[in-house]
């Protein structure tokens, strides 16, 4: 996953932060990523690599969340109840 500078970071962080603070459930998350993706494809305009590139976005994003979070808190449950 790239990970930007943190001046950059600065740029989207409140936004981010107010729009989690309002998601209460899967279906609002999903939308919040599909809206975002499409607000930049409107204002960048559609091509095949710029769609493409969201597509990659997300699913490089699945990846590191599964790597960030999700694996260690599998480990930590498995440490707590044992391996299967």
């Amino acid at each position: 996953m790239p990970y930007i500078p943190k001046e950059r970071r600065a740029v989207f962080d409140a936004a981010l932060e107010a729009c989690a603070a309002e998601i209460g459930n899967e279906g609002e998350l999903n939308y919040c990523i599909y809206k975002l993706s499409t607000l930049l494809i409107d204002r960048i305009g559609p091509s095949y690599t710029k769609l493409s590139m969201c597509s990659s976005a997300m699913e490089h994003a699945k990846m590191e969340w599964y790597r960030k979070k999700l694996a260690p808190y599998e480990d930590e449950k498995i440490t707590e109840h044992g391996d299967i």
